[in-house]
């Protein structure tokens, strides 16, 4: 059955919440502080600002109010750089077209990670063999990829296990089409599916993998305690999960993130 959307361990946060819609509104603070800032200038004397100053005033009071909100150090970078990058950019006089086109691939390459706080992040080689050595041996399991992405765990550790049920879930449209027709054309078994992981029953599976944020691992924690059967496996590269100290802790061969492991005892 479907994760409970009523579980407050799973939920969602509000969408206002978001980072990336404070950002917006902390960028739009920005952009009218430094015009007011700029007609107080004038009224007192000074010289009017130029688009580049007013870009450069804007960029610092949205990354200061950033900051001050405590939103993680890449939002006060994002916001202090943008506005002076897009009058950058204004100078190019790029066709208008261009900016749909750039906006629409981004919308189903990284769909709801304004909200999710999970960008898309591909793993590897390194990563699939540290999980390979990880998955149960002597019988066929069930395995799941939340976050798969372009689906190259999937079709790498599907092809290692034959006799094992391996399937991903990606809520990006981009990514998850990408994964089909790669399994198609591969002749594949495996599985991908397009959806939030969130309305799995993590039950279901032997082994969960997740290649996610920091953002996103106290409540895939909290999900993974409550559903997973004693004795299944959960997966988390690169990223540790806050209070819970991993079972297993592997380095892949040729260095890169480390692989965490953490075996369900009990249910929560």
């Amino acid at each position: 059955m479907p994760a409970d959307q009523n579980d407050p361990g799973v939920r969602r946060k509000p969408l206002l919440q978001a980072p990336a819609i404070q950002a917006l509104f902390l960028f739009c603070i920005g952009l009218v502080g430094a015009n007011v800032l700029d007609v107080l200038a004038q009224r007192a004397g000074l010289v009017p600002f130029s688009p580049l100053q007013t870009s450069l005033l804007h960029g610092v009071i949205a990354a200061l109010l950033a900051r001050l909100r405590r939103m993680a150090a890449w939002w006060w970078f994002i916001l202090l750089v943008f506005p002076a990058a897009a009058q950058g950019v204004a100078r190019l006089h790029l066709p208008s077209w261009l900016f749909l086109a750039v906006f629409l691939f981004m919308l189903v390459l990284f769909w709801s990670t304004f909200r999710s706080q999970v960008p898309f992040y591909p793993s590897g080689l390194p990563a699939w063999n540290a999980v390979a050595g990880l998955l149960p041996a002597g019988r066929p399991i069930r395995f799941m990829d939340i976050g798969s992405g372009l689906g190259g765990a999937v079709l790498n550790l599907s092809q290692r296990r034959p006799d094992s049920e391996f399937t991903g879930i990606e809520i990006a449209p981009l990514p998850w089409l990408v994964s089909r027709v790669r399994a198609a054309l591969a002749g594949n078994r495996c599985r991908f599916v397009r959806g939030d992981y969130l309305q799995l029953d993590f039950a279901d599976y032997d082994v969960v993998f997740a290649y996610l944020s920091p953002a996103a691992m106290t409540a895939l924690w909290q999900k993974a305690s409550a559903e997973m059967r004693p004795g299944s496996l959960l997966l988390s590269y690169e990223f540790h999960i806050p209070g819970a100290p991993p079972d297993i802790v592997v380095q892949p061969d040729g260095g890169g993130p480390v692989l965490h492991g953490w075996r369900m005892a009990s249910a929560a």
